[in-house]
């Protein structure tokens, strides 16, 4: 029996703060979301679902079966955010294992996705199971050579067609391997949040509002939170506390006296403008690599228009020297370096934008060789993410309950939101703020329906006003691949 309507305080409008305000706010409890910012999700940069883990070697076939779940969770959450085009997994001829190494994975995640289609016909979201992955051999790569760019691709062999012609075949093992990992977009999740909460009456957003201080209420077993609004303070009592702080968590942490274990880790992608290709849609390529090497593993992400976001796991492109540290025996806050929190408040130089992004560019290259005419396409995505525990590899992590009635976000991923909102809706269920028959429902999310033009143009907006291009704000024509 619901006695109340509970009050939620949630600290932080990242992606794992956004998410819950928006999904406890439909269901009718009282949210309000505290966002430093002046608009939502403006974290660490991610670009792409890891449906099944492709992208990391390294983890466990655990974490891969766990990202492939959430990533199912999170398109159905989010399709509004969703770029529809697959990711082609390369083993550079340079690196120590071969792309057989990767079937037996890839096999069982199509076994996994065909046991969640039997389960909910609705998980079907990643195409068609027996589509999960696809291998091209040489000759299969020589014969799309010769095939015409395609200009809205829809089949797996239509998306191939321009790496085809791009990329060294004397470079790269054989076969390439697609997989049905499609790309996530930044803005438009920034942009649709912001809308959707808008219009919830049940939610209070606070954007450009700094939260210094929170003291447990002793008659209430709840939160007092005060906070800075357009330069006066507040303060206001609350149930329940959800930090979703990002690499700020540990802040939270030792204002509450919570016990912690975290690093967080400074991250920026570098973005592209390869002239010419404006027109060509391309599938996100994955150059697999050793971290922290030379060779180090390259992602050539694509938007509209010709841009492209890059990563290139070396030390002179996406790592840096110092760039992951680790708590303190005084603090729960890891403490990034000057350099880097200059880089999060303030801007990056010109000087090395310029030269991080050429890196990458170069990196990239390697494999593909007309893309060395790339050029500078803006200022870097960046930002600091978050990482529980002491082992930086971790990819699948949700939420931890530190101290009574408050719960610490800890997502590494962005698909692993979900996740985290049910096992605060277990708590809230013990409770008694939800009915038990919650968890891990998600039909009313069926009743938001963004207008298209509205979020198009509202993404665009949030996409100028970081002083990034607006073609990053929007997905490709393509809607499906067959």
């Amino acid at each position: 029996m619901i006695e109340k309507k509970a009050k939620i305080a949630i600290i932080g409008g990242g992606v794992a703060g956004s998410s819950a305000a928006l999904y406890f706010g439909q269901l009718g409890l009282n949210v309000t979301l505290f966002e430093k910012d002046a608009s939502l999700v403006s974290g660490p940069p991610w670009c792409h679902l890891h449906a099944g883990g492709n992208l990391y070697r390294e983890i466990s076939d655990a974490q891969c079966i766990t990202l492939l779940k959430q990533s199912i969770d999170f398109l159905r959450f989010y399709p509004f955010v969703v770029d529809y085009r697959p990711t082609v997994i390369v083993l550079p001829t340079t690196d120590s294992s071969t792309p057989e190494a990767l079937l037996p994975r890839l096999e069982l995640l199509t076994y996994e996705y065909k046991a969640h289609i039997a389960k909910d016909p609705k998980n079907e979201v990643l195409g068609k199971p027996e589509n999960y992955y696809q291998i091209y051999t040489k000759e299969d790569i020589k014969r799309l050579r010769e095939k015409e760019l395609p200009k809205t691709p829809k089949t797996s062999d239509e998306w191939m067609v321009p790496v085809a012609k791009n990329i060294d075949l004397d470079k790269v093992q054989f076969p390439l391997i697609m997989v049905q990992e499609y790309g996530l977009n930044l803005f438009r999740l920034a942009a649709g949040a912001e809308m959707t909460l808008e219009s919830l009456a049940s939610v209070t957003l606070h954007t450009n509002s700094i939260v210094y201080n929170v003291q447990q209420n002793v008659e209430t077993e709840g939160w007092n939170i005060s906070y800075v609004k357009d330069d006066e303070s507040h303060t206001e009592s609350f149930d329940y506390l959800i930090n979703a702080a990002g690499f700020r968590t540990g802040k939270i942490d030792d204002l509450l006296g919570a016990p912690c274990k975290s690093m967080v880790e400074f991250k920026a992608a570098y973005v592209s403008h390869w002239d010419g290709c404006e027109g060509t849609q391309f599938p996100e390529v994955v150059f697999h690599g050793e971290r922290g090497t030379p060779q180090g593993m390259g992602q050539f992400t694509p938007y509209p228009g010709g841009y492209f976001q890059l990563h290139g796991m070396t030390k002179n492109i996406t790592l840096y020297e110092d760039g992951l540290v680790s708590n303190s025996l005084v603090s729960c806050q890891p403490r990034l370096g000057q350099d880097f929190l200059d880089k999060i408040e303030k801007s990056w130089t010109q000087e090395e934008t310029e030269k991080r992004t050429k890196a990458a560019i170069e990196h990239l290259s390697q494999y593909m060789p007309a893309f060395n005419n790339a050029t500078v396409g803006s200022k870097p995505l960046f930002g600091a993410q978050q990482i529980p525990g002491d082992d930086p590899t971790l990819r699948v992590a949700e939420v931890s309950f530190p101290r009574e009635r408050y719960a610490r976000c800890e997502i590494v991923k962005v698909s692993s939101v979900l996740d985290m909102i049910d096992a605060i809706a277990k708590q809230f269920v013990e409770l008694a703020y939800l009915e038990d028959n919650i968890i891990g429902k998600r039909e009313f999310t069926d009743t938001i329906h963004l207008d298209e033009p509205s979020l198009r143009k509202r993404a665009e907006s949030v996409a100028l006003k970081r002083d990034y291009p607006r073609a990053l704000a929007n997905r490709n024509i393509s809607e499906k691949i067959l």
